[in-house]
């Protein structure tokens, strides 16, 4: 028998095994996935934190950090990883090894700010990273130096719009939440001011008490000691309610800007492609955390609303939060090199 169809037919069989070959790769570790998000968590998670130690951000993580390490019997290990406004530490978490053991402490400025404001990312929100549940909601205020002849925001937008008004109002950073709804305060009423950015809240508040810079838009957890003593005021609540923590300071809808609606949330998210099971059970046990009273009442204290969303639903304002930040970016002529 002529050898030639022999050969012919083995470099057909080879070459179709070959062909299958990433097939079958990419197939086997299914039922792999499915037995370690079974087994999930068997070792210590680690919880990213893109900002520095002692922040909002940071004090938030170790409350929920330390509420998963109880429930599912490992450690949660909260991982401080600073540096360019938060992309630092998401990048990691963009990289790393889909298997819910490496997550990310999301703050929205990071999520759905950042992408307008710098030209270049190494990640993709959207495409890189799989949203698990937002945990909190942070309401923003105002607050002003006591010297400055303006107490309520009525006063404040009559103070700015003077032909002599040299406002300057402060934030956490550049593109920062804060400084964002100063910039739609702005274009919502015509006040004149102008921004000063620092590198964290605790600076911006202390020269904001101190009188170097009259206005501050902060987190009300970073304002309220300073309230409650005296060395600053309230102006106004940024977020579309008052908020639990406030109730008596009015929101800045409430003084005469309707729809006016800004506060920061912080959630968490793990690397794209994380298996479903992963991600539900850390949303289930993330969502029964967020419905404990204590758990409740120590975010009110530290100005906080718990949120507790499903993934879909974050995903959702994660997407429409990303269109409304780019127009308002856009409009106020903001980027960072």
């Amino acid at each position: 028998m002529d050898p030639q169809p022999r050969r012919c037919g083995r470099r057909r069989r080879l070459a179709l095994a070959a062909g299958l070959l990433p097939a079958l790769l990419l197939a086997a570790p299914g039922p792999a996935f499915a037995q370690a998000a079974a087994r999930y968590p068997d070792k210590p998670i680690r919880l990213i934190v893109p900002f520095a130690v002692g922040g909002t951000s940071d004090v938030f993580a170790r409350l929920v950090g330390q509420k998963l390490s109880t429930a599912f019997g490992q450690q949660v290990v909260v991982e401080n990883r600073p540096g360019a406004n938060g992309n630092i530490g998401t990048d990691i978490v963009a990289k790393a090894e889909p298997d819910g053991y490496t997550l990310l402490f999301a703050a929205d400025g990071t999520m759905v700010i950042n992408p307008s404001l710098y030209e270049k990312l190494p990640f993709n929100v959207e495409r890189d990273l799989a949203p698990v549940s937002r945990v909190v909601l942070v309401p923003l205020i105002i607050v002003a130096n006591p010297q400055l002849k303006a107490s309520t925001l009525p006063e404040l937008v009559a103070l700015g719009k003077r032909a002599d008004a040299d406002l300057d109002f402060s934030s956490a950073g550049l593109g920062s939440t804060g400084h964002l709804a100063g910039e739609l305060l702005k274009s919502r009423t015509g006040i004149r001011m102008s921004h000063v950015a620092y590198k964290g809240g605790g600076q911006a508040v202390t020269d904001v008490v101190g009188g170097q810079v009259p206005l501050l838009v902060t987190a009300l957890a970073t304002a309220d000691p300073f309230i409650k003593s005296g060395k600053l005021k309230a102006i106004a609540m940024t977020s579309g309610k008052r908020a639990a923590g406030a109730p008596g300071i009015p929101t800045v809808a409430e003084g005469g800007v309707p729809g006016f609606d800004v506060s920061s949330w912080y959630g968490i998210l793990a690397p794209a492609r994380t298996p479903a099971p992963v991600i539900e059970k850390l949303h289930a046990e993330l969502a029964r955390i967020l419905q404990a009273d204590d758990v409740r009442r120590r975010f009110q204290e530290l100005g906080g609303e718990p949120i507790g969303d499903t993934p879909k639903a974050f995903a959702g304002v994660i997407k429409d939060d990303l269109a409304k930040w780019a127009r308002i970016v856009k409009d106020a002529g903001i980027s960072v090199q």
